[in-house]
């Protein structure tokens, strides 16, 4: 297949593009290489699929060095009329919309940035599809969706109408547009409400990241909520598993008769997934497990509950496995030490 995976240069998408490039498809990646965090560490993501990408290098396709079979261009989402153009040339088969302004308590501080992005920006992704009659759009969602949901595990059915930042809004957002497009146009979506991925080349912004710097380096750790949280932590390769599974399993029209009439009623060809590990883990065990692969003993500091942050995330993933076989099975403490081997090298280069 041909395939857009945009937010290439990202954490996830790096990750997928070389996934699908080793199995055989052919990719085009898009990013527009933001400064949220450390441009150069989505600049050595690129270096490593073999894309020598320049900062002023915008809307020219360069050809990897590694993978004959991929190619990179620089652009925003925002770009309509550069959306639609590449759309048009390169006749994709299937779209994976990665790309995103990311970060809970970012969104309290630039929310414009948000509205820009995940709202305009996957509106044009959703347009370009629908006319270039692509076969399936995958694209990522959150678990921030949920918000403070207290009903465990949370499954995709939960009520998801009250979320607690612009980013888990602009999330929400993007599930209901996909579903309208969905329903007026036949385009096959499906949606992931990731649950906190870590590994090898994430994102400098997480905690696991943050907390291995600062144990490194002999700093005090920041924990929120005095270390009373849990997340679904799950490791970037189990991810990637899931993500290929999705995209090659496109959903499609069904038609159901209505509960108690002679009626047939059209179910549109659109899925949402939660794609997690289905176990959760305490703040305090998840930084054992960095203690534990950094021989190194953590100093904290106890700080109250952030804006924007929820108490506990666990993901019914029943129907993703059911759906695609999927199935996570990286032990916390083997993704954790991977992840702290990656970062010694790194950062010793």
């Amino acid at each position: 297949m041909k395939i857009l995976v945009t937010g290439s240069a990202g954490f996830i998408g790096y990750h997928l593009t070389r996934r699908l490039l080793e199995r055989g498809d052919t990719v085009v990646g898009m990013d527009n290489i933001n400064d949220y965090y450390d441009v150069n560490l989505k600049y050595r993501r690129l270096a490593e699929t073999g894309i020598s990408c320049e900062a002023e290098n915008w809307h020219r396709m360069v050809q990897s060095t590694n993978y004959p079979d991929y190619r990179f261009i620089r652009m925003h989402l925002e770009e309509r009329e550069g959306v639609d153009r590449l759309f048009a040339e390169e006749q994709f088969d299937k779209v994976c919309n990665l790309a995103a302004q990311a970060g809970v308590r970012y969104s309290l501080e630039n929310p414009h940035a948000y509205i820009s992005s995940n709202i305009v920006g996957f509106m044009n992704i959703l347009e370009a599809c629908r006319y270039n009659h692509i076969q399936h759009l995958v694209y990522a969602s959150s678990s921030s969706v949920y918000g403070n949901n207290t009903k465990m595990p949370l499954s995709t059915s939960d009520n998801v109408d009250h979320p607690l930042s612009l980013y888990a809004a602009t999330k929400k957002s993007n599930e209901l547009m996909a579903h309208t497009c969905s329903h007026l146009y036949g385009l096959p979506t499906t949606g992931l409400r990731f649950f906190t991925v870590y590994g090898p080349w994430g994102r400098p912004d997480m905690a696991y990241y943050l907390f291995t710097k600062a144990i490194l380096e002999g700093k005090p750790i920041k924990i929120f909520n005095n270390g009373h949280l849990e997340r679904d932590f799950t490791y970037v390769d189990d991810i990637i598993e899931g993500v290929v599974r999705v995209i090659d399993r496109a959903p499609v029209v069904q038609s159901r008769q209505a509960l108690s009439q002679q009626t047939h009623r059209t179910i549109p060809p659109y899925k949402i997934y939660n794609i997690g590990n289905s176990s959760p883990v305490s703040l305090s065990d998840f930084i054992a497990a960095i203690e534990q692969s950094l021989g190194k003993t953590a100093m904290k500091q106890y700080y109250p509950m952030q804006p924007g942050d929820v108490l506990k995330t666990f993901a019914d993933i029943d129907d993703l496995e059911e759906d695609t076989g999927y199935k996570p099975g990286t032990d916390l403490q083997a993704g954790i030490g991977k992840f702290i081997n990656w970062y010694k090298e790194y950062y010793t280069e």
